[in-house]
């Protein structure tokens, strides 16, 4: 039996990698999706990734820092499947600089697209769920986002409020049956960790290796995410919110 039949959810930068990934997998376990990309092309492309295995999706182009795009998401998704379930606010960007290296302008765009655009989607999202009686937000954070780490000032400042406001939005809204917990990823094998290498001009392979440099040996698969997404989706993690969850083949450790 699938485990999310006759739900809804939007997943927010689902035009590839780890958000590709967990559309996918949510559709596969009977999620209606909503497919939000601010790359219309991408976004189109996961929806029929989803159609011709006999999911349902339909696309949602926009830039989830913008309120009125947000807004237009969850609509969308109670116009056309009657509500919205699950939440999985997946769209992020890197820029790979210290502080001195960094501009305001990259450390305001981190920060709109990393956190604000979460708070956004919980400020329209949560009346919905809420008289529903419940749901699951799902938030990505990172490894980074509980360890500190190199050249990534406004990445791991940014994914350590992921992390912190995923706690303050449980507490806030447990009490209406609304569920909301972070999925923290090590290095994944996604478009975003080969434009890391880019940004810090360093070899693809040496960078890739490097990552790899972990207890399991090697980077993490976007669908290794993807089933932690759909756990934590689930009524499997009934009783989980306000949790960290960890996929990084041990990185932190």
């Amino acid at each position: 039996m699938m485990r999310l039949e006759n739900k809804t959810a939007i997943v927010t930068g689902a035009g590839g990698g780890i958000g590709r990934a967990s559309a996918v997998a949510l559709a596969r376990e009977g999620a209606r999706v909503i497919v939000a990309d601010i790359a219309a092309d991408s976004a189109q492309e996961t929806v029929d990734a989803i159609v011709e295995t006999g999911g349902t999706a339909s696309a949602a182009v926009a830039d989830v820092s913008a309120e009125a795009d947000v807004a237009r998401v969850v609509e969308q998704a109670v116009t056309e499947y009657g509500g919205v379930d699950i939440v999985f606010n997946n769209a992020g960007i890197i820029r790979r600089a210290d502080a001195l290296d960094t501009t305001v302008e990259e450390w305001d765009r981190v920060f709109a697209v990393n956190v604000r655009s979460i708070f956004l989607m919980c400020k329209h999202v949560v009346p919905v769920l809420a008289a529903q009686g419940g749901g699951s937000i799902i938030n990505t954070g990172s490894g980074w986002g509980l360890k500190g780490g190199g050249r990534a000032l406004s990445y791991c400042a940014s994914k350590g409020a992921v992390v912190n406001m995923t706690r303050a939005l449980a507490i806030d809204h447990g009490p209406q049956g609304i569920r909301v917990n972070s999925v923290n990823p090590g290095d994944t094998d996604t478009g975003m960790l080969r434009e890391e290498a880019r940004q810090l001009a360093e070899p693809a392979d040496q960078f890739l290796a490097e990552a790899s440099d972990r207890p399991l040996r090697r980077m993490g698969r976007p669908a290794e995410i993807a089933d932690a997404v759909v756990w934590l989706a689930s009524d499997e993690s009934s009783f989980v919110t306000g949790a960290a969850i960890v996929v990084d083949g041990g990185g932190i450790a």
